[in-house]
């Protein structure tokens, strides 16, 4: 399995033969546009699309993307009837606690605690995203969350190897409620953090949360870096 960070909650995961895109935001992303990524590369052979919720730094270039390469949507049932009306002809809706197979990967939405919505429109729960790949890892989006007490669910339940985790405050947790949910709620070998550095409203670096999980590890990425597992 290979997992790129392009930016603020944006990552592309390969697994067999699939592509995945979760949470698309390229156009108008200033840390996937300031890295020399190419959007036509980054998106070259995607098969699928999944989406946490729908607000436009999540919501991206999902309808662009899907048109385009012919992708299949992911999202819960507000969010992806209101990208079919854009144009998305491929999709699966879902809601939380539901689980899609795909040929090489299985695909669950868990809880967040946060919002979704896109210019005043109601778009659905905002949803977690568990990644089953066909390598045998278990990788947990988070989306945009607070923490909160069924992470501990979460974990008994789907057994996350891998954790990405949004920790630039504000909008979603911030280093030390992020470091805390990683160390009391999940079992992760490997702690990816996003949703930072984006924008002068949350967190600039990671530096904190690197300090909060101390003495546990933190694996931070430069856009556009490529991780295997």
């Amino acid at each position: 399995m290979k997992l790129t960070w392009l930016g603020h909650s944006a990552f592309r995961i390969e697994t067999g033969a699939s592509v995945i895109l979760i949470d698309p935001f390229l156009k108008g992303n200033p840390t996937f546009e300031s890295s020399g990524l190419d959007w036509d590369t980054v998106t070259a052979g995607v098969t699928h699309v999944a989406l946490t919720h729908g607000h436009d730094d999540h919501l991206g270039d999902t309808a662009e993307i899907c048109k385009k390469r012919g992708a299949t949507l992911f999202a819960v049932w507000e969010l992806a009837t209101y990208l079919a009306g854009q144009g998305v002809e491929k999709y699966e809706p879902m809601n939380t606690g539901g689980t899609v197979c795909a040929q090489d990967f299985g695909l669950t939405f868990v809880d967040a605690k946060h919002s979704s919505s896109s210019g005043g429109v109601y778009l659905g729960n905002p949803c977690g995203i568990v990644l089953d790949t066909r390598e045998g890892k278990k990788v947990l989006h988070m989306g945009d969350t607070d923490i909160f007490p069924g992470m501990a669910l979460i974990n008994e339940i789907y057994h996350p190897d891998i954790g990405i985790v949004p920790i630039g405050d504000r909008f979603t947790m911030g280093a030390r409620t992020a470091a805390l949910a990683c160390k009391k709620f999940f079992n992760f070998k490997t702690v990816i953090p996003c949703h930072y550095g984006t924008f002068g409203l949350i967190a600039p670096n990671a530096d904190r949360f690197i300090e909060e999980m101390k003495p546990n590890p933190v694996t931070v990425p430069k856009v556009g870096d490529v991780l295997t597992f």
